[in-house]
């Protein structure tokens, strides 16, 4: 068994139960509230190692561990998914840390302690632990619970053990049973041996037993009824067969999501895509958040990134976690994978160097973080375990810059916030049509000859949204006849210091179809573009042309496509030309 310590003491005060966040969580529907009973967001990142023959999480041979952390909460991330195997319950004496000049508190200590210091760092400064049984050893992940070496009532005494291990520190508000259940792992099915819901409330349970104020998070298996998706990914039979813990409002569901570059799936190659993944995400586990049956948590997403599609699957994703005005302050839960630059794995949050910053992948996540552990909208927000209830100012000078007989470009000036704005939401009518890291946006799919009016809300990084901007109107122009000419509408979807990345929208108003088209313009400022996808792109000196690629040249009457493209520079939206035969 483990060398275990004494129980570590909460380190809370009477004024700490007061901050977004603080004591122990427990759920009701949807959410997950704190103690005081007000919704969490958890906004995170994995650190991984634990799991690893390192015994401890990766980096430690670069930095100190605590900058590390200051820099997770820096970057508005407010948890820390930490996985793990059994193997640290052997007395496991941790590898590959770095004791000059920093991690000195580690030295001499087993893999349990150092998890100890982690933990207790993390609490000080507000933020949150979910511990992760990853794998039962460092060999790799199993489809089951258990294996021959690892049997099951390992598995239960080491829940239970760690579950004790952190009784009265609520820095840890929950024990994630098992990573990533798949094939033969079933849920529903009946057979002890490998029905994993019927695991999961022995396992929840032995954690309860030893510690009730903890949440107990159960991931999906991999398939039911015939229908599949990723490892863990799957919470379709949660509905018919809802796992049923010993103690109330603990659970919260998990759920896994990737890129193509961890697996092709047959719905990243859906002529659909990327409008398809909201109902895959709904059917799969979205569906017990939007019922309002349990909070549910990502656990896991992530992607390196690197081709058109993985980059227009994350836009996606994080849009559909995003706080809605439909559900008010609830949200999804998450936890990005991950913080470790593993170029074996998706990459991470962090360079090669273990320092600097992947902006890129990091600004994706903008619009969901959540400093603090307010809830997703309106004045529950918070920052960094300081309350902050401040909403931005109204965006001011909105203007239609641009129409075309199927889109409207706006622009305004930017609010200003206590504590940085984020985003801006951008409504037509009342209806919110999409959001902008900057301060133009594109409306499309509109109708010709049509008058239409905006506003503008900002967002800041503790989820405050302002009071509406004054309202513009724009009316389309009239739509033309033929099929020889075509519209462009522009969005910058992200953007960073020294990049943004662009999807151009091409749409054909007119009353036959095109077999080509063309979409030109010119920089202002010495962009440059890196990389397209979806269009045979050229550019000489400022000017860029950007031609239809074989598979979207064809537009029918009123149809549209889109390309998209990363360039280097300032973001920008210059004028476009567009034409097509």
């Amino acid at each position: 068994m483990a060398l275990l310590t004494a129980p570590l003491m909460a380190t809370g005060s009477a004024h700490a139960a007061t901050t977004p966040g603080s004591g122990y969580w427990h759920t009701s529907g949807r959410q997950i509230l704190d103690a005081g009973n007000q919704p969490v967001r958890i906004a995170g990142i994995n650190w991984f190692g634990f799991e690893t023959s390192n015994d401890v999480v990766h980096g430690l041979w670069s930095r100190d561990y605590k900058s590390m952390i200051d820099q997770m909460k820096s970057l508005g991330y407010n948890t820390i998914r930490l996985p793990y195997s059994d193997d640290i319950f052997k007395g496991t004496m941790p590898n590959s840390i770095n004791f000059y000049n920093m991690n000195a508190d580690l030295q001499g200590l087993n893999s349990l302690q150092v998890m100890d210091k982690i933990v207790n760092y993390a609490g000080s400064i507000g933020l949150k632990v979910i511990l992760d049984r990853h794998r039962p050893d460092a060999s790799g992940q199993s489809a089951l619970w258990y294996t021959s070496s690892v049997p099951e009532s390992t598995w239960l005494s080491n829940l239970t053990a760690i579950a004790t291990r952190y009784v009265g520190n609520s820095a840890v508000v929950g024990i994630d049973l098992h990573n990533e259940p798949h094939d033969p792992a079933c849920w529903g099915c009946g057979d002890t041996s490998t029905d994993w819901r019927l695991a999961a409330q022995r396992g929840g349970n032995a954690v309860l037993a030893a510690n009730p104020n903890l949440l107990i998070f159960v991931e999906g298996v991999q398939t039911f009824n015939g229908s599949s998706t990723w490892w863990g990914g799957n919470l379709q039979g949660a509905a018919q067969y809802p796992v049923q813990l010993s103690v109330a409002n603990r659970l919260v569901y998990s759920a896994h999501e990737y890129g193509t570059s961890v697996a092709s799936q047959p719905w990243f190659t859906d002529p659909s895509f990327p409008s398809n993944m909201s109902a895959i995400w709904d059917k799969n586990w979205g569906y017990l958040f939007n019922q309002n049956i349990a909070p549910v948590w990502v656990g896991e997403f992530g992607t390196t990134l690197q081709s058109a599609t993985d980059q227009t699957w994350l836009k996606t994703l994080v849009q559909y976690l995003r706080p809605t005005a439909q559900y008010g302050a609830d949200s999804f839960q998450w936890t990005f994978w991950s913080w470790n630059p593993d170029s074996g794995d998706t990459g991470g949050i962090l360079n090669d160097d273990w320092s600097t910053v992947n902006t890129v992948k990091d600004g994706y996540l903008a619009g969901i973080k959540a400093p603090g552990f307010g809830g997703g909208g309106g004045s529950t927000g918070g920052t960094g375990g300081t309350g902050d209830t401040q909403a931005p100012t109204a965006p001011s000078g909105l203007t239609a810059t641009g129409t075309t007989s199927s889109s409207v470009s706006l622009s305004w000036t930017a609010a200003t916030d206590n504590v940085g704005v984020t985003s801006y939401d951008v409504y037509r009518g009342s209806t919110l049509v999409g959001s902008s890291a900057t301060t133009n946006y594109t409306d499309t799919g509109l109708t010709a000859s049509t008058t239409y009016s905006y506003t503008v809300r900002a967002r800041d990084a503790a989820g405050n949204s302002s009071a509406a901007s004054t309202a513009a109107t724009a009316q389309t122009a009239a739509a033309s006849g033929g099929g020889s000419g075509c519209t462009a509408g522009w969005h910058i979807d992200t953007q960073w210091n020294s990049g943004f990345n662009v999807t151009v929208t091409v749409t054909n108003p007119g009353t036959a179809p095109t077999s080509t088209w063309t979409v030109g313009w010119t920089w202002p400022g010495g962009q440059t573009v890196a990389n397209a996808w979806n269009t045979t792109l050229q550019q000489s000196a400022a000017v860029v042309t950007a031609k239809n690629a074989a598979q979207n040249g064809n537009l029918a009457a009123k149809g549209s496509t889109t390309f998209g493209f990363q360039a280097n520079g300032t973001a920008a939206t210059p004028t476009l030309t567009c034409t097509a035969s």
